[in-house]
């Protein structure tokens, strides 16, 4: 209802523009007529019949309409064909001409029906001299160029209001992205330098290196691979899934030796996919937001499944196991992926949830 009460507007605002604009030349034609034309001429005139006169107005109300709706006619046409921003004088001048042409041909068919039916209106009861006749002809031309300009000029405003709105709607944007960026920067920070992150880490790497100096060496390469691809990664937009996947390969191992048998991961992508594009660090943020909110137990552990489908989109569920003391979240982690694939693409991740599953699809990005 909304959207048909906008157009409803919009129709109703448009007709009052015209009604005003004819109203506007009609009297302004007879205005100037009145400065043309000597008081004999109106004497003769006025001295008609109330009929005769009552037509003859009429007749210069239709010719009203007519250069109205001409002009009109004329400009929406050349508003397809030469834009006012890109060749300004070359509208000016060819508006101008037609302008003038329309006004022309609209005087010479007036003369016509005067000459074909003169007898209704009596015109011979008065005369028009040359001079006064040229100057006629003069103000019908620029009452059709000042309707022009008129309309012009309503266009041009429409044209102005529509860029600004159009400016600070992509100021907005500019700004809700520059604070999106600046949130995804401060969250990878954050990793990067998160204190529990680091010391559950090395404690597990000190535990590690007294009991399986191997093991504990493969600890640390991972461990290193897992802040090298933070370091490096965490400020670009995309990045080729396959880097993604062997950051990913790395960050399961130090899960998988901290937390023990509590989880299992089943990881299963398309080759072909490999080369496409996925934002820095998402599949880290879907792994941890499903330990956040899960329990892991040896004897029933959290499924965690990751996978690409046919339709270019990278699956991520994970059974439910919820914890009997749900974790305080904020949700800007998920917030953060959604809002940036609004930036990347016209495709929207999307989250399907069940008492038994959750699942996080996000789209794959073609090179």
């Amino acid at each position: 209802m909304n959207i048909e009460e906008d157009i409803a507007n919009i129709m109703d605002k448009s007709k009052a523009k015209s009604v005003l604009l004819i109203a506007f030349t009609f009297i302004g034609s007879y205005a100037t007529l009145v400065i043309v034309y000597p008081y004999s001429f109106w004497r003769d005139y006025f001295s008609l019949p109330t009929s005769k006169l009552i037509i003859d107005v009429l007749v210069n109300l239709l010719f009203c309409v007519a250069i109205f709706r001409l002009s009109i006619f004329i400009d929406r046409i050349l508003n397809k064909k030469i834009s006012w921003m890109v060749h300004p004088i070359k509208r000016l001048l060819i508006q101008t001409i037609f302008q003038i042409l329309g006004a022309l041909f609209l005087i010479i068919c007036l003369s016509y029906l005067y000459y074909k039916f003169g007898d209704l209106i009596n015109t011979q009861t008065y005369h028009i001299g040359l001079r006064e006749l040229l100057y006629t002809v003069i103000s019908i031309i620029l009452w059709a160029l000042m309707i022009s300009a008129l309309n012009t000029g309503d266009f041009l405003l429409k044209n102005w209001k529509t860029a600004t709105l159009k400016a600070a709607e992509y100021k907005v944007k500019a700004a809700e992205s520059k604070q999106l960026v600046a949130e995804i920067e401060l969250q990878a920070l954050k990793l990067q330098l998160d204190p529990h992150f680091v010391f559950n880490n090395l404690s597990v790497l000190s535990e590690l290196i007294l009991k399986d100096q191997q093991l504990g060496y493969e600890y640390t390469e991972n461990f290193t691979k897992v802040y090298r691809y933070l370091l490096i990664n965490s400020k670009k937009k995309l990045v080729p899934l396959s880097e993604e996947l062997k950051f990913l390969d790395a960050y399961l191992f130090l899960i998988k030796n901290r937390m023990g048998g509590g989880s299992v991961f089943r990881i299963n992508i398309d080759e072909s996919k490999l080369d496409m594009l996925i934002p820095p660090v998402t599949l880290q943020l879907f792994i941890e937001n499903a330990l956040k909110f899960n329990r892991t137990e040896e004897e029933n552990p959290l499924v965690v499944c990751i996978y690409s489908n046919e339709n270019d989109e990278l699956v991520v569920s994970n059974t439910r196991l919820p914890l009997i003391k749900k974790p305080y979240s904020t949700g800007i982690g998920l917030k953060n992926i959604i809002s940036r694939y609004a930036l990347l693409c016209d495709r929207k991740p999307s989250i399907e949830e069940n008492d038994e599953t959750f699942v996080v699809k996000v789209p794959l990005i073609k090179r």
